[in-house]
C-alpha cells in the first residue's frame, strides 16, 4: 500500500535555488514517486534541473505548459523526449490540432512519457473566467477541454479536484487525472498566502479518482518536508483502504 501511494504524490519544485532542489529531492525521494519542474525552475536552469533530480533517483513531471502554434509545439517533443521525463503538460486551450499533432510528436520518440492536457488553473474561480470571456462555468469548461484532450490523444488532463467527480464519470476509470492544489487539514501542512481557490485534502480527492496529486508549498515550505510528505502519504493510504 505505501508504494502505490508513492506513486501517486508528486511534489511541485517550485523553488529558486539549485541547491534547494537538490535538498529537497535528497530528503524526498525516497517517499515521492515524482518531481514536478515547471517554468519557475525551467527557466533558470534549463534541461541541466532535470538531469539533477534523475541522477538522484527522482521521476520528472515536465510542467511545461506548451501553448503556441501546433508547429511550434510539435519541434519541442524530440528535445523534451531527451531529458527522461515521465510526464508533460500542454494547455488544452491550445485546440485539437496543436494537441493531436504534438502526442504524435512524442510518441514517435519516447511513448512512454505521458501527455496531459491543463485545463483551468486551480487558482481561476467562475467569476475569473466571466470576466475572460467564459460564459461556461469551471466544471464546464473542464469537461469540454478534456473531451477535446481525449479526442486528441492525450492521456489526461490537470484539474482541481473539485472536477473530478464529473470526469471520472464521463472518462472512466483509464483517463489520468492529475490533481493540482491539494491542502491537509493537518497543522503541519497550513501555508500562508495561499492562492488555490479549488482545493480539496489528499484524501478527499484520491477517494474521488485523483491518479496523481500535486503537492507544492505545504511540503517545500514546511519545517519537516519529510515529515509533511508522509501526513500526505498517510492521507492516500487512508482513502485507498477506503475504497
Amino acid at each position: 500500500m505505501e508504494n502505490l501511494a508513492k506513486e501517486k504524490l508528486i511534489v511541485a519544485l517550485d523553488v529558486d535555488k539549485k541547491e534547494h532542489v537538490i535538498d529537497l529531492v535528497n530528503k524526498l525521494v525516497k517517499w515521492v514517486g515524482m518531481f514536478k519542474v515547471g517554468a519557475r525552475l525551467f527557466s533558470k536552469y534549463g534541461p541541466s534541473i532535470i538531469e539533477i533530480i534523475r541522477k538522484r533517483g527522482g521521476k520528472v513531471f515536465f510542467d511545461a505548459k506548451f501553448y503556441d502554434i501546433p508547429s511550434v509545439v510539435e519541434q519541442t517533443a524530440k528535445s523534451v523526449s531527451e531529458m527522461g521525463i515521465s510526464m508533460v503538460t500542454i494547455h488544452t486551450l491550445g485546440g485539437y490540432e496543436m494537441m493531436a499533432r504534438y502526442k504524435k510528436a512524442v510518441e514517435r520518440f519516447d511513448r512512454d512519457i505521458k501527455v496531459l492536457g491543463v485545463t483551468i488553473l486551480t487558482s481561476l474561480t467562475n467569476q475569473e473566467l466571466v470576466e475572460m470571456g467564459i460564459e461556461r462555468d469551471v466544471e464546464e469548461e473542464v469537461l469540454l477541454l478534456a473531451k477535446l484532450a481525449k479526442k486528441a490523444g492525450l492521456d489526461g488532463v490537470v484539474s482541481s479536484a473539485w472536477e473530478i467527480d464529473a470526469l471520472r464519470k464521463t472518462f472512466g476509470p483509464d483517463f489520468l487525472l492529475v490533481v493540482p492544489g491539494i491542502r491537509s487539514k493537518g497543522k503541519v501542512l497550513k501555508i500562508k498566502n495561499d492562492e488555490q481557490r479549488r482545493t480539496l485534502t489528499g484524501k478527499e480527492a484520491v477517494k474521488k479518482g485523483a491518479d496523481f496529486l500535486v503537492v507544492g508549498r505545504p511540503i517545500i515550505q514546511a519545517k519537516d518536508p519529510v515529515k509533511a510528505a508522509k501526513e500526505i502519504l498517510k492521507e492516500i493510504e487512508e482513502a485507498m483502504s477506503e475504497g
